[in-house]
């Protein structure tokens, strides 16, 4: 080729290269290493002769080899070849723009196997378009997967891959269409000149030019269908790949795309991701590691994160920046990035939000005070103060744009990293908590009466539950366990005491249903936020009282009946001081003191008929009956509860007179009266089961069992057992738990089935010793003496 000096031409064949590649200025200064002012100093003619390094990194970004790049050096020495055939720089070559893959690439398996699926089925309808939208949450790895997927499948695509970043969440304007056309036409080979100005007219030109032509497109950030229908091509060989944080569902509806969703990674292949990021220091440190993949939401960006503070502080170990990130709001500080904000998660976040209209925008910040982990539309409704409608309008578009997702029917949630991002951004939270206070504080309220209608609690109609429904509000109860919790204890921490006090009264009943922890946590946040307040603090310490007794620990409870009892002698409450005295008895009795028990609930019983409540008094019977049966006094047991039954028909308690009645069934057992013991454990079965009361069904249940084995039917007891010990497992009473296993062992061993009957005895000692209750040692001695064996 002849050579000429020519000045400025070596910046026209970098603008040539660049726009041949479909890369922006800043984009070529990433890619090589230089500043964006080098580039447009290149570009203008303004640098005489480029240094030889600046040139083999552009010649390196280009793709440039052999004459062509001996070519782009001499013209960068000052003088020039003769251009190509038509002044096209590059024509006739394949587009290669896919980026790099991404290191340490995990998990995802689901996702790739989703889009060579849908790649296949895509091959049964020559005449379409295939175009699948990677979809999920910001920063969950969208472009990673394309990306990784686009290299897998690219030998498939002789005709060149295209990419472009329409920066469809950037802070800056999202590229428009018609720019995204032009970079994909001039790094397929029309000269600049040739590019049409009008947009619709480029789209025109494009789909021109990759008809029938094997291509891959891969469309990244996509905001919107609009932004991205214009580059669709019009034959079916040409594959199309759009990432998006939108579901984009006009996309789906309109133009047959196929969506492929992202959640975060899971547990074992965000810490897997770790490991191969951090490297030595992750895999001797297993439970750092496990914790930060929690603490970083198991979202990928906030991983990568992580990985690079850790790796820029070599003194430190992986537990130091555990202790850093616990605090979530503080957790957000640590995973941002200044100096680069597509590696800062609150940046990457807020480009999210800030794309959502005003109304849905103060929606997702004030979401993020919501402290359960899931919520519905009328916590939502209450933490906005908007109408259900427009909330529920509101949920379905942050869902849409992955700043929600659901967790089953009407329910919704947020990851951690997201709930404290928008926490951090809501506006009035003071005011939003204290409606949101309200709402559950009501609705509690108004569930339980219906659930209980003797309860003590007065109701106020809540619009999320309809009035009297007892199904509703069961199931709203059971729903918004883990989120009651929650709002106890942010209440109790965000300065709303009588928030924490009521609901924890309220909620008294119904955590009797449910694991002993959760109990204990609400009612001991109630003690100390009623610090102050003696009424209420002696009401908190005696339900703590009960709580700890459901969790074994009687000396630790009879501390906190010992101080209610106080606090109510002190106010001259006298059925507060028998509803602690009536504490401390089931604490002796726990601990296997029954005459101490049976004082006790004598001194309650008397307590209760002075303070004319006759409640009470129904009570301290029952359980005095209880007592005196474990001591063997038979007769004065049955009159006890004989009294209690007769008391709770007259108050109309029905849970009450189940309680009566499988208690008096205990005792016409130990009586010989097998018959009438059925019959009352029968009756009290089915109010348990209508009251939802798992503890007493246990206790019924397990009373049939020992009925059944006593009239010589050892296969109906294992069908009550069985019952009784479900039951039971879910009231978490583990003294009927062992009852059960006790009855079903001996049910198996009358059936000859000898394995499975030392198996349950052997779980029975184990739940009888850890309780400390005598039947233990009974049953050990019985298994020193059984023998092995299988089946009979």
């Amino acid at each position: 080729m002849a050579m000429v000096e020519v000045d400025g031409a070596f910046g026209a064949l970098v603008r040539a290269h660049r726009q041949r590649l479909g890369l922006t200025q800043e984009e070529l200064a990433t890619k090589a290493g230089l500043s964006v002012r080098s580039i447009v100093k290149l570009e203008g003619g303004r640098i005489g002769v480029p240094r030889p390094p600046t040139v083999r990194l552009l010649a390196q970004v280009f793709g440039l080899t052999g004459a062509d790049a001996e070519d782009f050096r001499r013209c960068a020495a000052g003088v020039a070849v003769e251009p190509p055939a038509g002044g096209r720089v590059g024509a006739g070559r394949v587009p290669a723009q896919l980026p790099p893959d991404v290191s340490a690439f995990t998990g995802r398996e689901a996702q790739l196997a989703a889009l060579d699926a849908l790649a296949v089925a895509a091959a049964d309808q020559p005449t379409a378009v295939f175009v699948a939208v990677v979809t999920g949450p910001a920063g969950v790895g969208k472009t990673a997967l394309a990306v990784r997927w686009a290299h897998h499948v690219r030998d498939r695509f002789p005709g060149g891959q295209l990419y472009v970043n329409l920066r469809g969440y950037d802070p800056a304007r999202p590229m428009a269409a018609g720019d995204a056309l032009t970079r994909f036409l001039t790094a397929l080979g029309v000269a600049a000149e040739d590019v049409p100005v009008d947009e619709d007219d480029r789209a025109a030109r494009f789909r021109t030019e990759v008809a029938d032509r094997p291509l891959l497109l891969l469309l990244d950030n996509a905001s919107s269908a609009e932004q991205v229908r214009p580059l669709l091509p019009g034959t079916a060989s040409c594959t199309v790949l759009v990432t998006s944080r939108d579901t984009l569902p006009g996309l789906v509806a309109v133009d047959g795309a196929r969506r492929v969703e992202v959640d975060l990674l899971t547990a074992g292949d965000a810490e897997v991701l770790l490991r191969r990021l951090i490297g030595a220091r992750a895999r001797s440190a297993p439970d750092a590691v496990a914790t930060l993949a929690e603490q970083c939401a198991r979202l990928p960006l906030a991983l990568r994160v992580a990985a690079e503070l850790i790796a820029a502080r070599p003194e430190a170990t992986l537990e130091d920046l555990v202790d850093e990130l616990h605090d979530q709001r503080r957790r957000l500080a640590v995973l941002a990035a200044a100096e680069d904000p597509r590696a800062s998660v609150p940046a990457v976040l807020s480009w999210s939000v800030r794309h959502l209209p005003q109304p849905v925008a103060r929606t997702f910040g004030l979401l993020g005070l919501h402290p359960g982990p899931d919520f519905d539309a009328h916590a939502a409704a209450s933490l906005t103060g908007a109408g259900l409608a427009e909330t529920r309008d509101a949920l379905a578009l942050l869902v849409r744009a992955h700043l929600a997702h659901r967790t089953g029917p009407g329910r919704f949630g947020m990851h951690d990293l997201l709930r404290a991002y928008a926490g951090a951004h809501a506006e009035q939270p003071a005011e939003a908590r204290r409606r949101m206070f309200d709402f559950y504080r009501v609705t509690a309220a108004s569930a339980v009466a219906t659930l209980f209608p003797r309860g003590q609690v007065a109701a106020a109609p809540s619009p999320a539950l309809p009035p009297g429904d007892r199904v509703a509000a069961h199931a709203w109860l059971e729903a918004e366990r883990a989120a009651l919790l929650a709002i106890v204890a942010e209440s109790a921490t965000s300065g709303h005491p009588a928030h924490t006090i009521d609901l924890a009264a309220t909620l008294a009943r119904h955590l009797v249903d449910g694991p002993p922890a959760d109990a204990v946590a609400v009612h001991g946040l109630a003690a100390d936020a009623a610090l102050g307040d003696p009424a209420r603090e002696a009401a908190a310490r005696d339900a703590l009282g009960l709580a700890l007794l459901r969790q074994g620990r009687p000396v630790t409870a009879t501390a906190q009946f010992d101080r209610a009892e106080a606090l109510f002698a002190d106010l001259g409450d006298l059925a507060g001081q028998a509803r602690a005295a009536f504490g401390h008895g089931l604490a002796e009795g726990q601990r296997h003191r029954l005459e101490a028990a049976a004082a006790r609930f004598e001194r309650s019983l008397h307590l209760f008929e002075q303070a004319g409540d006759r409640t009470g008094e129904a009570r301290a019977l029952n359980n005095l009956g209880l007592v005196e049966e474990r001591l063997g006094r038979f007769s004065p047991a049955e009159a006890h509860q004989q009294r209690a039954l007769m008391l709770y028909e007259q108050l109309g308690i029905l849970l009450g007179v189940a309680a009566a009645l499988t208690d008096l069934g205990i005792v016409e057992h130990r009586l010989g009266r097998a018959e009438q013991a059925a019959a009352h454990h029968r009756q009290a079965l089915e109010l348990f089961l209508d009251g939802r009361d798992r503890l007493g069904e246990s206790w019924a249940r397990n009373g049939l069992g020992e009925a059944a084995m006593t009239f010589g039917d050892p296969s109906t007891a294992l069908t009550h057992h069985a019952a009784a010990l479900a039951a039971a497992t879910i009231a978490a009473a583990r003294d009927q738990e062992a009852r059960a296993h006790l009855g079903l062992g001996d049910a198996h061993e009358a059936l000859h089935d000898l394995s499975s009957a030392r198996a349950h005895h052997e779980e029975a000692v184990r739940l009888f010793t850890d309780l400390g209750m005598p039947e233990a040692d009974g049953l050990r001695t019985r298994l020193t003496r059984a023998p092995e064996g299988g089946p009979g």
